[in-house]
């Protein structure tokens, strides 16, 4: 049965091992740096140690801390403003499968968690990259705050039973234990604004499907989730990263993935909507096609979804007519705002080493994106 498969090695800390956690994460100095760095002052951080010592549920570590946090050091100091849509359509007593295009490691999810709460739902679970637990404070840190692993990078064999495992831990939880579960809709962030479901993903859940395709993914009732930034996250850094990728063969090092944590908390946003799509269930029918064509339906229609509910901003338009060398697009910003991507756009040719056009043209494009989207999509 599923409920018997022992998931120790990849699940979140429960509610027992919080307090014990808590203390190593209050000890590690990887961590003492961190506190230093967002609060500054020496007597905000004794506080918030001692309140974190006496923790001893996720429910109150999230509400007393986690959240203060998303709403004081990301949305009030790096936004402009959040907003989102499609809540109403959810049960807050039920549980759901999130499905987003993935922008940026920590805030998608945390932000997303920030929002539900607001709505009066639980939080959700959070699926993890190994890749991306490089100290081991940041291990204990989404561990507390409800994230499970999805190991990465490992032998073909091994990869397909970790695989297994994890499909068998994310239907458990939505269908077992009324806990919903954000899952990112490919491995590592949308580097180029072209937001796309990889099969793959679909193939894991599918792993642990014992019914019918279209029954066995209903009972998931997955809800595609687009988020949207005005500006992008970590975009100088996507577009260096791009670049090398196409002209050195560049490889990503845990340090990037630590900087870019970093850099995504902290750097501008902009204003940020999260469009919650409706349940996908009545659209998945049974079908006598070969699964790996349902595969790819559903991937292509929980697209579709993302791409009707992203919220385009005046960078998108202004994006596409410089690219374009037009200004069909003129009614969607101001002069003030055109002025402002065009600093945007010179800073990241003047920081990225490379052709300047090549630099300019995938800055431009990674913007523009969205827009070709959403226009190609039946729902828009």
């Amino acid at each position: 049965m599923v409920h018997k498969i022992n998931f120790d090695d990849i699940r979140p800390f429960n509610d027992s091992e919080v307090n014990q956690y808590l203390r190593l994460l209050l000890q590690d100095e990887g961590f003492q740096h961190i506190l230093q760095f967002i609060f500054k002052d020496q007597a905000k951080i004794d506080q918030i140690k001692f309140m974190l010592a006496q923790v001893t549920t996720v429910k109150d570590l999230q509400l007393k801390f986690v959240y203060q946090l998303v709403e004081d050091l990301i949305l009030k100091r790096s936004t402009d403003g959040l907003t989102s849509s499609g809540l109403e359509h959810l049960d807050k007593n039920a549980s759901y499968l999130f499905i987003s295009n993935h922008r940026d490691i920590i805030l998608d999810s945390a932000i997303m968690n920030y929002l539900i709460v607001l709505k009066g739902m639980n939080t959700t679970e959070i699926a993890i990259g190994n890749n991306l637990l490089i100290e081991k404070w940041i291990e204990y840190a989404v561990k507390l705050n409800r994230a499970f692993v999805v190991r990465r990078n490992l032998p073909v064999r091994e990869l397909l039973m970790a695989s297994k495992k994890l499909s068998e831990y994310i239907r458990r939880d939505i269908t077992l234990q009324n806990t919903s579960v954000w899952i990112a809709q490919r491995e590592g962030r949308t580097k180029d604004g072209n937001d796309k479901t990889q099969q793959a993903l679909l193939k894991m859940l599918n792993l642990s499907n014992t019914k019918e395709f279209a029954e066995g993914f209903r009972e998931l009732r997955i809800v595609p989730l687009s988020i949207s930034y005005e500006i992008e996250p970590c975009g100088i850094s996507k577009v260096a990263e791009l670049y090398k990728k196409q002209t050195e063969g560049f490889e990503k090092t845990q340090e990037d993935d630590l900087r870019s944590m970093g850099e995504g908390l902290v750097r501008p946003k902009g204003r940020v909507h999260f469009g919650f799509g409706e349940p996908i269930t009545n659209q998945i029918f049974e079908s006598n096609e070969p699964i790996s064509a349902q595969i790819e339906k559903l991937a292509d229609h929980i697209d579709q979804k993302i791409y009707s509910n992203f919220q385009l901003w005046p960078n998108n338009y202004i994006a596409e007519d410089i690219l374009n060398n037009q200004r069909l697009n003129s009614a969607h910003y101001t002069q003030e705002q055109y002025s402002q991507f065009v600093s945007m756009l010179e800073e990241a040719v003047a920081i990225i080493p490379g052709d300047s056009e090549i630099v300019k043209g995938m800055f431009l494009q990674m913007y523009v994106n969205p827009i070709l989207n959403k226009r190609n999509t039946t729902n828009a």
